[in-house]
C-alpha cells in the first residue's frame, strides 16, 4: 500500500563544509589529533589584547587555522573563540572588526548548525543588526558616486557585507527563534538593493544576499509576505532567474551567475503563490521558469571529472611548501589565497550551485508530472542522444519511445527522459564522495559538496516516482526497460557507498535510507516485472535489521513486497513472505508498531490474488493458521498507538484500517479453501 511514505518538500540544511563527525568527542582528542594545538591560547590572548595589529592578525589567523581543520576548530570553540569574535564586533578598529566579521562567517559555514547555535546564544544578532543601516549608507554612496572612494576601500566593504549577510543566511537556518529574531529586521529591502544593482556590485557580495533572501523565504511567512508586496522586487528575481541583463559574468562558464539565477528562481518558487498584477503572476513558474534553467545546471556536470581534479590539485598543494610560522610577519590575510586554493574552491562553488539546483527541483518534483512540462530541447541533438552514460557505458534511458498500446496523447511525459537520466547520474559515487572509514576525507569540503549532490538527486528521484504513483501513466507502467534501467542503477550506486559505518560515515546512511523510499517508488510502478535478486532481497532484510528508525524498516518493507509480487519469483516471494510473517510474531516492543502495520498491508497486497503463480506459497506454507494467530497481537500493538504523539492519529487511523483489512483478508482465504 505505501500509504507511509510521503513526499518530501524541499527543505535545505545547514550541513558543515567540514565535518567533525569522524572525531571522538571531547576536547583531548581534538588536540591530540591537532597539529596546531600549541598555536591556540596565543591567538586567543592575541585577540583580547591591547594591540589593534594584534587583534586584526588574531582574527586572520583563526580563519587560517580552522581551513579543512575541523579538530583545530573545537580546539578553538573550546576556549571560546566565537565570544571572544563577537566581542571584536564592537572593535573601536574597523579593520579587526571587519576581519572577526571574516572569521565568523567561515566558522558559520564550516562548523554548521553548531557553531551558529552558540553565536545565536551569545547574541551575535545584537552586533549584526547595527552593521544593516551603517552597510545601506556606505553602499548608497558607492552606487550614487562611484569615484568618491577608492577601490580597495570599496572591496573592504563589499566583502564585510557579503561576511554579515552569510553569517545572518546560517544564522536563520539554526533554529526558529533565531529566524523569528532575524525576522524582526525585515531584511528583504536590505537584501533586495543588492540585487536590483547588480550590475555595479560583485557577484559574490549579490550572490550571497541572494542566498539569504532564498533562505528567508522559505516556508517563512514574514519575508514571503514582504516579498509578494513589492512588484519590483518581484520583476527583478524573475529577470535575474531568466538571466536577463546578465552583467556579472557568463552563467554558462561562472558558477556564480549561474548560482544567482538559481537562488532567483528558487526564490520565486518559495514565494508562490505570486499575486498579481505582477507578471510573474501570469507563469507557471516551475515549466516556464525553473526547469529551463535548472536542468542544463543538473546536465552539465560530470562529478566523476570533479573529483579526479580535486585528488590532483589536493596532490600539487601537498608538493608545494606551506606556511606554517604563523607570526604577525608571516600569517597571510584570511582573504588570500593561492592559485590552487582558487581552483578548489571554483570546483566547490560548480558542486554547490548543482545542489542547489537539486534542493530546488526537489520541491517542483513533488508536484509532477505536469501536463505539458517545458523541455528544453538541443536541436543539434539526435533523440538517440539522450541515453545516460555511467562508468563509461552507455545505459539507454527508453522512456519516450512510442508504445503500440498508448495513443500520442498519453506517451511518456518528456520530463522523465529529461530529469530522470542526469539525475541517476548524479547519484553514482565517485571516489571523493565519502570520507575513508574514521578518518577525514583529503578534501573535505568537496566530500561534503559530493555526497549532498547524491542524497539530493535521490530526494528528486524519490518525489518524481512517488508522482508517478499518484497520477498513473499507462505508457510509463508499460516502459519495462526504463524502469529496469533506473533500479539497476540505484542498486549499482549503493554498491559503490558500501555498508561501512563508525564515526564519520553519517552519509553513507543516510544514502541508503532515501536510496531504499527511491526503489519503494519504482517498485510501486514496475512491482510485476523487479528483479528477483536473492542478494538484493537479503541486504534489505539486513538492513531492516540493522536500523532503529521504523520510517527506514518501513520502506525496506514496502521495497521487499514490490519484489515479492513479480508472479514468476515463487522462491523470492517465499523467503520475503516469511520474513514478513515473523515482523507480526514479534513482540511490538521490538518491532515497532509501524512496520507491523506496513508488514500485514504488504501481506495482504501480495496474496490479494490468488490465481498468481506465486500463491502456492500462500496454500503450502499455511499462512492462513500463521496470519490468524497474529491478529490478537497485531490488535494489541494498534491499539498501543499514542494519538497524542505526532501523526499518531494518522497512523491508529491507518493501523485500524489495516486491522480490518487483515480480518477480512483471512475470513476470504478461509472461505476459498471450502
Amino acid at each position: 500500500m505505501g500509504k507511509s511514505q510521503k513526499k518530501k518538500v524541499m527543505r535545505r540544511h545547514n550541513p558543515m563544509r567540514v565535518p567533525d563527525s569522524h572525531l571522538p568527542k571531547g576536547l583531548a582528542s581534538a588536540s591530540q589529533s591537532s597539529s596546531k594545538s600549541n598555536e591556540i591560547l596565543p591567538i586567543i590572548q592575541k585577540m583580547e589584547g591591547p594591540d589593534a595589529a594584534e587583534r586584526k592578525w588574531a582574527c586572520a589567523a583563526v580563519s587560517n587555522l580552522i581551513q579543512n581543520d575541523p579538530s583545530t576548530r573545537r580546539l578553538l570553540q573550546g576556549k571560546n573563540v566565537v565570544g571572544a569574535l563577537i566581542t571584536r564586533l564592537t572593535d573601536t578598529e574597523e579593520e579587526v572588526v571587519v576581519e572577526a566579521a571574516g572569521a565568523l562567517r567561515n566558522l558559520c559555514i564550516d562548523g554548521g548548525y553548531d557553531i551558529c547555535a552558540e553565536m545565536y546564544n551569545k547574541n551575535i544578532l545584537a552586533p549584526l543588526k547595527m552593521f544593516i543601516p551603517k552597510i545601506s549608507t556606505t553602499l548608497s554612496q558607492f552606487l550614487d558616486t562611484p569615484t568618491s572612494s577608492p577601490e580597495n576601500v570599496r572591496r573592504i566593504v563589499y566583502d564585510f557585507a557579503d561576511n554579515v549577510i552569510t553569517t545572518l543566511w546560517c544564522l536563520s537556518e539554526t533554529s526558529n527563534k533565531a529566524l523569528n529574531a532575524i525576522n524582526d529586521i525585515h531584511l528583504a529591502p536590505f537584501l533586495m538593493s543588492f540585487l536590483a544593482a547588480r550590475g555595479k556590485l560583485p557577484l559574490s557580495t549579490v550572490t550571497a544576499a541572494a542566498h539569504c533572501l532564498y533562505v528567508l523565504s522559505d516556508d517563512n511567512h514574514p519575508t514571503i509576505s514582504d516579498i509578494r508586496s513589492d512588484g519590483g522586487y518581484i520583476s527583478c528575481l524573475l529577470s535575474i532567474a531568466r538571466q536577463e541583463h546578465m552583467e556579472g559574468g557568463d552563467p554558462k562558464s561562472d558558477p556564480k551567475s549561474a548560482a544567482l539565477a538559481v537562488l532567483a528562481a528558487g526564490t520565486l518558487r518559495n514565494i508562490l503563490p505570486i499575486p498579481p498584477p505582477s507578471t510573474a503572476s501570469f507563469l507557471d513558474i516551475d515549466r516556464d521558469v525553473v526547469l529551463p534553467l535548472l536542468l542544463p545546471v543538473i546536465s552539465s556536470i560530470s562529478l566523476p571529472d570533479v573529483s579526479t581534479a580535486v585528488q590532483e590539485l589536493v596532490q600539487r598543494q601537498a608538493s608545494e611548501p606551506q606556511i606554517e610560522n604563523l607570526s604577525l610577519n608571516h600569517a597571510p590575510k584570511s582573504d588570500h589565497k593561492s592559485a590552487i586554493e582558487l581552483e578548489l574552491e571554483l570546483l566547490e562553488s560548480k558542486l554547490r550551485t548543482v545542489q542547489l539546483s537539486l534542493e530546488i527541483l526537489t520541491g517542483t518534483c513533488a508536484t509532477l508530472p505536469d501536463p505539458e512540462p517545458y523541455v528544453p530541447v538541443n536541436e543539434n541533438e539526435e533523440d538517440e542522444d539522450a541515453g545516460l552514460e555511467i562508468d563509461g557505458d552507455a545505459v539507454d534511458i527508453d522512456m519516450d519511445t512510442d508504445n503500440e498500446k498508448a495513443s500520442p496523447a498519453s506517451s511518456s511525459p518528456p520530463f522523465l527522459t529529461t530529469l530522470i537520466a542526469p539525475l541517476l547520474a548524479l547519484v553514482q559515487p565517485t571516489a571523493l564522495s565519502f570520507p575513508p572509514l574514521a578518518s577525514p576525507s583529503i578534501h573535505p569540503p568537496t566530500t561534503s559538496a559530493l555526497s549532498a549532490v547524491h542524497i539530493c538527486a535521490l530526494e528528486c528521484l524519490n518525489n518524481i516516482f512517488l508522482s508517478l504513483t499518484t497520477a498513473p501513466d499507462a505508457s510509463i507502467f508499460a516502459d519495462v526497460n526504463s524502469g529496469l534501467t533506473v533500479w539497476n542503477g540505484i542498486w549499482s550506486a549503493l554498491g559503490l557507498v558500501g555498508t561501512q559505518t563508525g564515526l564519520g560515515q553519517e552519509r553513507r546512511q543516510e544514502m541508503w535510507d532515501v536510496s531504499v523510499g527511491v526503489l519503494w517508488g519504482i517498485g510501486r510502478i514496475w512491482k510485476d516485472t523487479l528483479p528477483s535478486s536473492s542478494e538484493q532481497i537479503n541486504v534489505l532484510i539486513q538492513l531492516y535489521n540493522a536500523t532503529a528508525d521504523p520510517r527506514l524498516k518501513v520502506k525496506c518493507i514496502g521495497t521487499l513486497e514490490c519484489i515479492a509480487q513479480n508472479p514468476s519469483a515463487i522462491e523470492a516471494n517465499k523467503i520475503v513472505s516469511d520474513f514478513l510473517l515473523s515482523i507480526l510474531s514479534t513482540d511490538r516492543s521490538v518491532v515497532g508498531t509501524e512496520p507491523m502495520i506496513q508488514a500485514a498491508s504488504a501481506l495482504i497486497d501480495i496474496y490479494s490474488d490468488e490465481t498468481l503463480p506465486y500463491d502456492v506459497n500462500f496454500r503450502q506454507g499455511n499462512y492462513i493458521e500463521k496470519l490468524s494467530s497474529s491478529v490478537d497481537s497485531f490488535k494489541a500493538a494498534v491499539k498501543s498507538i499514542d494519538r497524542r504523539k505526532d501523526g499518531g492519529n494518522d497512523l491508529r487511523r491507518r493501523g485500524d484500517e489495516v486491522r480490518e483489512n487483515l480480518v477480512d483478508f483471512i475470513q476470504y482465504r478461509k472461505d476459498l479453501r471450502l
